[in-house]
């Protein structure tokens, strides 16, 4: 089993898929840090590139059951690299996965007559790309799409914000809206209609009063800015959350859990699965 000690090229290549995304999109590998994140992977059936474990220590009944468990090329870190890989200020962790990229194609997205997609335009925080995935996870979306120049999906924060739920439904990155509607038009032309419905404190309507029980893509706008004007021209229906107090808006990753939850209860209730996340793979 090879052993990594030294700051070699191997680790060097691995420490910059924390902070650098080009280089994640050019090796075509992201890392997954944290227990309940990579049991999910796992679970997934998710192409696992390689498995760092701890050289110094012995591992867990649940480390040494993923790495019998994955067929994949193992790695024996000392624990001073393997803090670096896996960003813990007061824990160094015994175990981080290097998982392959996805491919960005939005036909990884199933479509139904019971559809929900969601749509985050141009976000700025990985954090709140992976709050959004959870909660899009969490009350039965079909999938998550990132739009424009953005924050990635596949950033370590994002990765830990989903708890998992990244590896539970797709997420694609698209450059732009257009590739987007182009798909949307290909579902209806195949008999879904998608209704493309924006949430911006600038909207008509509210929640309660939407029709969401019919197949609906959501759009989130950027965090400062909200949505882009491309975005508005081709929305259906623009959404308002009424709000009291002295806030002017939400967070877009918690303006859409309010627009999903009333998603589900305008749908009769909560998704099938309850309590456990849905594995789909890449």
């Amino acid at each position: 089993m090879p052993r990594i000690t030294t700051r070699n090229a191997r680790f060097q290549q691995w420490r910059a898929l924390l902070d650098n995304r080009k280089k994640r999109n050019r090796q075509g590998e992201f890392l997954v840090q944290g227990v309940r994140p990579i049991s999910l992977v796992v679970a997934a059936g998710w192409p696992i590139r390689a498995l760092v474990h701890t050289e110094e220590r012995r591992l867990s009944a649940w480390a040494q059951n993923v790495l019998d468990e994955v067929s994949a090329p193992r790695f024996a870190m000392a624990d001073d690299l393997l803090a670096e890989l896996g960003e813990k200020a007061t824990e160094i962790p015994e175990l981080v996965a290097v998982a392959a990229l996805p491919e960005d194609d939005l036909s990884r997205i199933p479509v139904s007559s019971g559809f929900c997609g969601v749509v985050f335009d141009r976000p700025t925080s990985p954090g709140n790309i992976g709050t959004l995935v959870r909660s899009a996870d969490a009350f039965g979306a079909d999938g998550v799409i990132v739009t424009g120049h953005s924050a990635d999906a596949y950033d370590p924060k994002a990765v830990r914000a989903s708890t998992g739920s990244l590896f539970g439904i797709p997420v694609v990155r698209v450059p732009s809206h257009r590739e987007v509607m182009e798909w949307v038009h290909r579902q209806r032309g195949a008999g879904t209609p998608i209704q493309v419905t924006g949430s911006d404190e600038q909207g008509t309507v509210e929640p309660a009063v939407a029709d969401l029980s019919e197949p609906v893509l959501l759009v989130v706008g950027n965090e400062t800015v909200g949505l882009s004007a491309a975005w508005r021209e081709v929305c259906d229906t623009m959404m308002r959350i009424p709000m009291a107090g002295t806030a002017s808006s939400l967070n877009a990753a918690s303006a859409a859990t309010v627009v999903l939850y009333e998603m589900v209860r305008q749908r009769g209730g909560p998704p099938a699965q309850t309590g456990a996340t849905q594995m789909v793979a890449p």
